[in-house]
């Protein structure tokens, strides 16, 4: 039987809304209906579906809601303004919802419904087609909050996790590609996720925001899905001093599966993965240098990012779907982990970070 594997960053109801994927189906069917769509870059290469994370063993999931707010003169697609934003995240919410009564997902917000859906995944006597993938609801980019306010709403639907910022500006925080200090807004919205208990995920902050974030915010802080700076130097990444200051936090930090973030002489939509023999194998040298940082396996895991506006065309071109995950216990092996240190970064780090932060 193949081990459980925990992912903590998958853009689900992203795909399901915006890209109009029904991730019920098989994913042959999925690519085969968008063949003659041009809209996205992407199109017939997506990688994740359900039946996909059934096959993989990937039984428990964060999966997000995301929705960008553009400010007049930005060249990033977005909404026009947060309250547009707050209604997309409700319609990616009623999908999560909508996968809830089909009995394909179900929602984890507290330690005794994550212990009873292990202890679900771990029955033998139960297909892995008849269990549901179990989910925490992960905000990636705080913009869609239209004030303060809404994160009292959110956390009583069962959101659990907040990034501040995603690509670009920000309402709480500027993000990717930007730099610059977290807002007034974002403080106060700190203020209020400490009250909550909740989670803070500091990818996609700005180095600024990042030192800001780990000296101001008293909860419990992950980095779902980020890779190392030293091998691939751009801001995107995490860079040694972040790396021992998350670590000095009982952080997880989730490898990702994008190729620009694995390999620096990747650029996205002209380089080719084949061409440049970029492989799953790639994410443990970023694994590797963590671990040498924290001295042991217990702050990384896999944040795979997987069919986050891209496929396979801008993923390792030895995976095909998510299941290919599975493939990294033999990787690991050969690259000197032992069985402790693969069931750490499959399932056990974000397993044991959530029951210190939820306990």
């Amino acid at each position: 039987m193949s081990r459980l594997i925990f992912d903590a960053h998958l853009d689900l109801s992203m795909n399901a809304i915006e890209w109009n994927r029904d991730l019920t189906r098989p994913l042959d069917e999925i690519r085969q209906r968008e063949m003659h769509m041009s809209d996205k870059n992407d199109r017939g290469k997506g990688t994740v579906c359900l039946p996909e994370l059934r096959k993989g063993n990937v039984g428990i999931v964060v999966a997000t809601q995301l929705a960008r707010y553009t400010p007049s003169g930005s060249a990033l697609p977005g909404w026009n303004s947060p309250q547009q934003a707050w209604a997309m995240t409700q319609a990616q919410l009623a999908w999560y919802r909508e996968m809830e009564a089909l009995g394909e997902m179900v929602q984890i917000t507290d330690l005794a419904g994550l212990d009873a859906h292990l202890e679900l995944w771990k029955n033998a006597a139960i297909s892995s087609e008849k269990k549901p993938i179990g989910y925490i609801l992960s905000l990636e980019g705080a913009d869609s909050l239209v004030n303060v306010s809404y994160l009292q709403k959110a956390y009583d639907y069962g959101l659990r996790a907040v990034g501040l910022s995603h690509f670009g500006p920000g309402r709480y925080a500027p993000g990717t590609k930007m730099q610059g200090e977290v807002t007034p807004l974002g403080f106060e919205l700190m203020r209020e996720m400490s009250r909550l208990n909740m989670i803070l995920d500091t990818t996609h902050l700005t180095d600024e925001g990042f030192d800001q974030v780990m000296d101001f915010y008293e909860g419990p802080i992950w980095s779902s899905h980020h890779n190392v700076r030293k091998i691939v130097p751009n801001q995107r990444q995490l860079n040694d001093t972040q790396i021992k200051k998350l670590v000095d936090r009982g952080a997880v930090i989730g490898g990702m599966l994008d190729c620009w973030a694995m390999d620096i002489r990747f650029i996205d939509r002209i380089s080719d993965p084949w061409q440049l023999d970029i492989r799953l194998e790639h994410l443990v040298d970023h694994w590797d240098h963590i671990c040498q940082i924290a001295g042991n396996s217990h702050h990384i895991a896999i944040g795979s990012d997987l069919d986050g506006i891209f496929g396979t065309e801008q993923s390792p071109w030895d995976l095909n779907s998510i299941a290919d995950l599975q493939k990294y216990e033999e990787i690991l092996e050969r690259r000197g982990y032992s069985e402790e240190d693969i069931d750490n970064i499959f399932s056990h780090n974000w397993i044991r970070f959530l029951r210190k932060a939820w306990g």
